[in-house]
């Protein structure tokens, strides 16, 4: 189920994200990735900090 999620990256910056990602989601502060597309589910590579409605 496609959701949006709120993902703190390494540097402390959160942001919200899509589960489904089709392309790399990078950090709006640092640049680093959060999230990389893997046919269905993304990868997410920062701390889910809450799933959003």
């Amino acid at each position: 189920m496609a959701r949006f999620l709120r993902v703190q990256c390494k540097c402390g910056n959160e942001q919200n994200i899509f589960s489904n990602a089709s392309s790399v989601v990078k950090c709006n502060a640092c640049k680093e990735p959060l999230a990389h597309p893997s046919g269905g589910e993304a990868v997410i590579h920062g701390k889910i900090v809450k799933e959003l409605g």
